[in-house]
């Protein structure tokens, strides 16, 4: 008597690699998500900027950076007004932790200015580095499914990646504990990121 075996589906021996994540199928749910964490980032990134601009600006010497601080704010505003317009087209409301953010955010940006401009810079490449990797993964998941969103955030992340270049550039990893500052600011992103994610 022959014995019975189990039969499985095809795509269950056939399938590699990590499953999709939860809400995948759901694309509505998971673009939500995506614009709403993205532009908890970039308003964020705006009010930082704008703080240390404020801090340069007026200062003896330091109208170089304080342009520099205000020719980047102006290109995440881009970025910012950008995913406004899309959570208006697709109601989808911005994360409920807007407020908290935008504290935290003049906050950092004022006391790495007040730290000296190694400092700023090295505020600038903790959080454009955490925000380039967070735009390249969601790059790769989108490419498939949403080329159009994929390419949009192809030039946000060119942009963020030429705001980290220029403040190693200029001194960053010279900052007083720059070791310890990059490790803070860099959790404190990625915890913002989960958070906004979600709520």
């Amino acid at each position: 008597m022959p014995v019975h075996q189990e039969t499985r589906p095809p795509e269950a021996e056939t399938h590699r690699g990590p499953l999709p994540r939860p809400g995948l199928g759901a694309s509505r749910r998971r673009r939500a998500e995506i614009l709403r964490v993205d532009h908890a980032g970039e308003y964020a990134a705006v009010h930082i900027y704008r703080a240390q601009q404020a801090v340069f600006e007026g200062r003896s010497g330091k109208s170089g950076i304080a342009a520099d601080m205000a020719e980047m704010q102006g290109q995440e505003a881009v970025h910012l007004a950008r995913f406004d317009a899309l959570l208006s087209a697709e109601r989808v409301r911005p994360t409920i932790m807007t407020p908290v953010w935008r504290l935290a955010a003049l906050a950092l940006g004022t006391g790495t200015a007040l730290m000296g401009e190694k400092a700023a810079h090295a505020c600038t490449e903790a959080v454009e580095d955490v925000i380039e990797k967070h735009y390249a993964d969601q790059i790769a998941e989108l490419s498939d499914s949403d080329p159009a969103l994929a390419a949009e955030l192809t030039v946000f992340r060119d942009e963020e990646l030429a705001h980290h270049d220029h403040a190693i550039e200029h001194g960053s990893r010279e900052a007083p504990a720059y070791r310890l500052l990059s490790a803070v600011i860099k959790a404190g992103c990625r915890v913002a990121i989960k958070v906004s994610e979600r709520v």
